[in-house]
């Protein structure tokens, strides 16, 4: 980490401050929106009235693919833990319903919110959570992978799922991705990104914390999940 750094202008992006202000650019408008844009639209292949399930669904990619979710017309249903957070997404974020892993069984929650079962799963934890909407997949389901925080700490091999024969059963596709991918298209999503945030339709939520001292005990939130939205550290003034 570090305070400034010098650059020939390749791989830096100008945003526009009169657009949003800075950290909604490093947040909705920047490469979390562009994640949540690019893995849902194009890796996911959205259709109209898809039921959408997404981990992770407070983060701030998460909760971003929840609300894109909506506005295309399909039902979000959002994993997240605690009740404050699935209080949160669906009460501020206009997701059609939550899930708590922590309480909830999910598999059966999975059940009950997605009776005909799962057409896009934009998975950000892996795990067991990953395998749980595995076993309730619609045919030619589509499984987006974004991340596997639940996995990146872990001290033996990694928890695959077990039960990857879904994908054959329910003729169904799994692909990850990066939003690096569609970097030739950060405009095209920028822009749709910020006509939503203007119409109202899109809202984000940023979670800054002040110093770069503070960066040690800040990124481990990532893993704690103490925090909601877009965490961000704030270097200096602008």
């Amino acid at each position: 980490m570090q305070e400034y750094t010098l650059s020939d202008g390749k791989h830096v992006l100008k945003v526009d401050p009169d657009l949003a202000p800075l950290p909604v650019h490093l947040s909705a408008l920047g490469m979390t929106g562009r994640t949540a844009y690019f893995g849902l639209l194009e890796v996911g292949q959205l259709k109209p009235g898809d039921v959408v399930v997404v981990s992770a669904a407070a983060g701030a990619v998460g909760s971003v693919v929840g609300q894109i979710a909506r506005i295309k017309g399909c039902r979000a249903v959002g994993i997240a833990g605690g009740a404050e957070k699935c209080r949160y997404i669906v009460d501020e974020r206009g997701f059609d319903a939550a899930i708590d892993y922590k309480t909830q069984d999910v598999r059966a929650a999975l059940k009950e919110h997605c009776p005909k079962g799962i057409d896009v799963y934009f998975d950000n934890v892996g795990g067991h959570i990953l395998e749980a909407a595995l076993a309730r997949l619609a045919r030619g389901a589509r499984i987006v992978i974004c991340g596997a925080i639940s996995q990146y700490n872990v001290t033996g091999p990694p928890k695959g799922p077990s039960n990857y024969m879904a994908l054959l059963v329910h003729r169904a596709s799994m692909k990850g991705f990066l939003a690096g991918d569609y970097a030739a298209r950060d405009d095209e999503a920028t822009q749709a990104l910020a006509a939503w945030r203007t119409s109202g339709t899109l809202r984000s939520r940023e979670h800054i914390v002040e110093g770069l001292e503070t960066f040690p005990d800040t990124l481990i939130k990532l893993f704690t999940g103490d925090h909601l939205g877009k965490l961000i550290i704030k270097v200096a003034d602008e």
